[in-house]
């Protein structure tokens, strides 16, 4: 049996939401995103990237409506390796992400531009260190 070339799609979900980009046959016979492409929920929730077996998978980018963004990996549908949150204040997180949280090392630099640096754990982040700039 040979495996199938992906296609490109464009579907719109019963939700609305919206699909461009590659599908292919996955194990249940049945079509799934598979390769590149954007997925534009009903809730304006945007993320541009690679899929596997119809999950979030790989290297992408997810824009939420209140301006938040992140950039880096993702494994089953959530932030998973390395990654950059931008908030929507402005403040981001370079570093470790797990199951959508931050957990291990990273890099948070605040809204006047401070830079912590340390080990996190969702909301707790205890010893970081303030990187002085002489």
């Amino acid at each position: 049996m040979s495996e199938e070339e992906p296609v490109k799609v464009s579907y719109i979900f019963p939700n609305g939401d919206k699909y461009e980009g590659e599908c292919s046959r996955g194990a249940s016979g049945a079509m799934v995103r598979s390769g590149p492409g954007k997925h534009t929920s009903a809730g304006g929730v945007i993320y541009t990237g690679e899929w596997t077996e119809d999950k979030v998978c790989g290297k992408g980018t997810m824009q939420h409506p209140s301006g938040a963004i992140y950039e880096g990996e993702f494994k089953d549908n959530m932030y998973e390796g390395t990654g950059t949150y931008t908030f929507t204040d402005g403040s981001t997180y370079k570093g470790q992400f797990h199951k959508n949280r931050l957990e291990g090392e990273g890099v948070f630099t605040d809204t006047q531009g401070l830079v912590w640096m340390g080990q996190f754990h969702g909301k707790s982040a205890l010893g970081l260190k303030m990187q002085h700039n002489f």
